[in-house]
């Protein structure tokens, strides 16, 4: 077994060697270089801001569009409908049924948005989705449902809501990743998890991991040592958060407080480090509510943050027991 595995870590290196180093860049300079050429981002609008994600070199609006929404595909294309309007260029859709719901959505108009996807429910989490052969034949079944012939970005969903897989398992899942990739189903590659330790150790072990998803609330703060922030920097690993809203647990019954509390998470989301939101949003006032917090300033102040402060232990207080592990990202 300890032979395999040394043959497998070899294996899984060997072809990132050869990945690490074809990234196309889009133009982006960092700070005190030249300007962004923003004609090579996909949905441009002066309006909204961009971000580098990682090695991908594609530059996301600073806000994208969560696959977790309460709505029907009529409703749904209208939010996508809005939201490209605005300048956002990316979803995020975690399950088979909300891939199809999108799919339809963004149909005649795939050209305009970036499309990630998972089918968590015959993923690595499900235990007979462990296999490199068993998660292709779950991409393969989700492409086919949703009528795609290709993903932006195939993260595939692992444990929820914590604890890591064996090494063979994350070998077997690699395998899976760079497969479809080759194969021109996935043009970039990574994972969601609920484990902090994990993902640092998955994106330093696996550099052919692009992206990762995890969660991040009003509550997370980088971590002072051993961040994971640390890593995806130095791996040049893109990073989406989830949950911001902490599962709703933000939210009153008043629905002005309501977009305050939302637009003071994104801001804050998006002053504190480099993850970028992906919350899931209901309707299209929703939409223009996260637009107009990007368009907002960046840092609270003293007013604003005790208001966050607020409504920071109001959430805590109402996590549903399901999501009581939310509790576990406030340092990442």
């Amino acid at each position: 077994m300890e032979n395999k595995r040394v043959t497998r870590r070899q294996f899984m290196r060997d072809g990132a060697i050869v990945a690490a180093g074809v990234a196309v860049g889009l133009g982006a300079k960092t700070a005190g270089a030249a300007p962004v050429d923003t004609s090579k981002i996909l949905n441009y609008n002066p309006n909204m801001e961009y971000r580098r994600q990682g090695k991908t070199n594609l530059m996301v609006s600073a806000v994208c569009l969560g696959g977790h929404s309460r709505s029907n595909v009529e409703e749904r294309t209208e939010i996508v409908s809005r939201a490209i309007d605005i300048g956002i260029n990316y979803i995020d859709a975690c399950t088979k049924g909300e891939v199809v719901r999108d799919s339809k959505a963004l149909k005649g108009r795939r050209d305009k948005m970036y499309l990630a996807l998972s089918h968590c429910g015959k993923e690595t989490r499900n235990e007979k989705y462990r296999t490199a052969k068993k998660l292709l034949e779950s991409l393969d079944e989700v492409l086919t449902d949703s009528g795609e012939e290709y993903t932006d970005l195939w993260r595939v969903t692992c444990y929820e809501p914590g604890g890591r897989h064996s090494f063979d398992t994350a070998c077997e899942m690699i395998e899976a990743l760079e497969t479809a990739k080759k194969q021109g189903k996935a043009r970039f590659i990574g994972f969601s998890t609920h484990d902090r330790r994990w993902i640092k150790f998955m994106i330093e072990f696996f550099p052919q991991v692009d992206c990762v998803c995890f969660p991040f609330t009003t509550m997370s703060k980088r971590a002072q040592t051993d961040s994971v922030f640390e890593a995806l920097k130095k791996e040049d690993v893109g990073a989406f958060g989830i949950k911001p809203f902490a599962a709703g647990s933000l939210f009153t019954k008043d629905r002005e407080q309501n977009f305050q509390r939302a637009r003071l998470a994104i801001r804050y989301i998006l002053h504190s480090n480099t993850v970028i939101p992906i919350p899931g949003l209901n309707s299209v006032e929703y939409v223009d509510n996260v637009a107009k917090a990007v368009a907002e300033r960046r840092e609270l102040d003293v007013k604003e943050a005790a208001q966050l402060d607020i409504a920071n232990k109001q959430a805590w207080a109402n996590l549903p027991a399901n999501y009581q592990w939310l509790k576990n990202w406030q340092q990442v």
